[in-house]
C-alpha cells in the first residue's frame, strides 16, 4: 500500500485521570503502564506496524509541541500540527486532513487517538491494513469496532446489523448508555465499543466534511493557501479558533451514509479511568 498517513490526535488533557494526568503533563505523554514508554510512543509503535513507510502526523495543542518533539523525534517538525485552542475532534481532523491533501492527494489517512492500550500489535496491524485496502478505492468511511467484553459504560457503541466479519455497514451510533442498555446491547449483539479510529482516503473526508460540516470547511478553505508556507502559523491563530466546537461523530460519522465497521478482535482500553489502568499493570496509581 502506497501514501498511506496516520494521524494521531494528541491534544486532550486526560482530566478523568487527574492529578496523574494534568493539563501541563497529560496522560498521552506520560509512562502510565510502566513499561518504558509513553501512551503516544506505544501508539506511534502500533501503527509503524500497520506501514512503516507511512508519513505520521501529530495534531495537539502548542503547549505540548515540546513532548512531540522529545518523544517522536522522528516525525519532521511540519508534520506537528499545533492547535491554538481545542475546538474538539472534527477541526482538528479538517486542518490535518487539508494540509495532507494540499501535498499528497491521493493519501489513505487513518486517524487515531494517541492514548489507547492494544497489547497484540500484529493482530491490530492486520485489521488497520484490512481497513486501508477497503477505503483506497472507495468513498468510504470505516471505523473499528471493539467486541465488547463487559456491559461497559464508558464507551460509545457501533451498531453493525449482522455478523461482523471483515467490513460492515453502520446501522447507528450510541452515544455513552446506561448499564441497563449497555446489558440490553450485549444480549443482543451486533453492538461494538467505538475505538475512536477512522479510515479514508483523502478526497473522501473532504467531500464529507462539504456536505455535513461547511462552516468548518470555509475555514479551511480560507487557511488553504498558506499551508506550508510562512504565514501558516499567523492565518491559524486567527482563523482556527473561528472553527465550529463540535466532535466528527456529530459532525460526519452519524450523519454519513457512507459509513462500515471493521471489528477489531483483539484486547484494547481507552485507559480512560484509574482503574482500567490498574486493571493491566496491577498496580495502584500514585
Amino acid at each position: 500500500m502506497k501514501d498511506i498517513h496516520i494521524v494521531i490526535m494528541a491534544g486532550g488533557v486526560g482530566s478523568r485521570l487527574y492529578p496523574v494526568s494534568t493539563p501541563e503533563h497529560p496522560k498521552q505523554f506520560i509512562d502510565l503502564l510502566d513499561c518504558g514508554r509513553t501512551l503516544i510512543q506505544l501508539t506511534y509503535e502500533r501503527f509503524l506496524k500497520v506501514n512503516p513507510d507511512a508519513r505520521f502526523w501529530v495534531v495537539t495543542s502548542a503547549r505540548y509541541i515540546h513532548f512531540i518533539n522529545e518523544q517522536l523525534p522522528d516525525i519532521p517538525a511540519e508534520q506537528i500540527l499545533a492547535e491554538p485552542e481545542p475546538r474538539s475532534t472534527a477541526p482538528c481532523i479538517a486542518y490535518a486532513c487539508w494540509k495532507i491533501r494540499k501535498k499528497y492527494p491521493s493519501a489513505n489517512i487513518i486517524v487515531t487517538p494517541s492514548d489507547a492500550y492494544v497489547p497484540d500489535c500484529e493482530a491490530f496491524a492486520r485489521t488497520m491494513r484490512a481497513a486501508l485496502g477497503f477505503t483506497a478505492t472507495r468513498h468510504a468511511i470505516v471505523c473499528v469496532g471493539i467486541t465488547p467484553t463487559s456491559p461497559h459504560t464508558g464507551y460509545g457503541y457501533i451498531h453493525a446489523a449482522g455478523d461482523a466479519d471483515g467490513v460492515v455497514k453502520v446501522s447507528e451510533f450510541k452515544e455513552k448508555p446506561s448499564a441497563e442498555v449497555a446489558e440490553k446491547y450485549l444480549a443482543e449483539g451486533g453492538y461494538y465499543w467505538n475505538a475512536g479510529i477512522f479510515v479514508w482516503n483523502a478526497q473522501t473526508i473532504e467531500e464529507e466534511l462539504r456536505v455535513h460540516a461547511p462552516q468548518i470547511c470555509g475555514v479551511m478553505d480560507e487557511l488553504a493557501p498558506a499551508l506550508y508556507s510562512a504565514r501558516e502559523e499567523e492565518e491559524l491563530e486567527r482563523l482556527f479558533p473561528t472553527c465550529e466546537k463540535i466532535s466528527i461523530d456529530y459532525a460526519v460519522m452519524e450523519k454519513s451514509a457512507d459509513v462500515y465497521m471493521i471489528p477489531g478482535p483483539w484486547a484494547w482500553s481507552d485507559l480512560g479511568s484509574f482503574e482500567a489502568i490498574e486493571a493491566i499493570t496491577g498496580k495502584k496509581l500514585k
